[in-house]
């Protein structure tokens, strides 16, 4: 999710920077292969969910410059917002994203990691978390501009952090998975995703102290938090597969 207003084209983009590596173990590889299989039959709620942000994406060109209100008002998100009644941008600005490469990295890594998760938690449990996730990680951004940065007009937009909870639910479910940071560096799922989570409380701190940093960090935490209470609360149902 990417802290709007004059620098609104700007973005986190940790999440894209990964590339997931099937390594498992060949004598187990059948159950995980049918996860994946099972996405090309019937529903999918990734699919879904990357058809929902380039319909609004294709808004934002259309009705952006002749009703710009209305596309700031309802796809975007701030504690201003929230107090003025638009709670349902909570969910909106998850879906939300008016730069190509915002919408397109975002889309590639939900595609990447989120298909695993799909077939893990089935069609609507999937669509639940990730719900949850988007709206847990709009307030938290609200939450932090208010309350840290003392800035409650800052309005955010993008996936980022509904993103970071089924990064962070992946990392732990396949904890020794090989990922690709910035499509060179292989490291376990698990180690990557806590190194990201890392970056990114220092980058909140760093806003605290005056950093301009136009990143919704606030956010993607709120995503890694809502996702690691989300796997210790349902563990007992989630195998952990490395």
């Amino acid at each position: 999710m990417s802290r709007s207003g004059v620098d609104n084209h700007h973005s986190h983009t940790r999440s894209c920077q990964v590339k997931i590596v099937d390594t498992m173990d060949q004598r187990s590889p059948s159950k995980f292969s049918r996860y994946l299989t099972q996405l090309t039959v019937g529903r999918s709620a990734v699919k879904m969910i990357i058809q929902l942000n380039v319909v609004v994406f294709i808004l934002w060109f259309l009705l952006g410059f002749t009703f710009p209100t209305f596309m700031l008002e309802n796809f975007l998100v701030s504690w201003d917002a929230l107090m003025q009644g638009r709670v349902w941008t909570l969910i909106t600005s998850v879906f939300s994203h008016n730069m190509f490469w915002h919408i397109f990295v975002n889309m590639y890594v939900l595609y990447s990691f989120g298909n695993a998760m799909e077939m893990i938690l089935g069609f609507g449990q999937f669509l639940k978390f990730y719900l949850f996730a988007g709206a847990f990680s709009s307030l938290c951004h609200t939450v932090v501009s208010a309350w840290l940065l003392r800035q409650p007009e800052i309005p955010a937009l993008g996936a980022s952090g509904a993103i970071s909870a089924v990064i962070i639910l992946f990392a732990l479910i396949f904890p020794k998975r090989k990922i690709f940071i910035f499509g060179l560096i292989p490291v376990p799922a698990l180690s990557g995703a806590v190194a990201f989570a890392a970056l990114d409380l220092w980058g909140l701190i760093s806003q605290t102290r005056g950093s301009s940093l136009p990143i919704g960090y606030g956010a993607h935490l709120g995503g890694v938090l809502f996702g690691t209470v989300y796997y210790f609360v349902q563990r007992h149902r989630l195998r952990v597969f490395d």
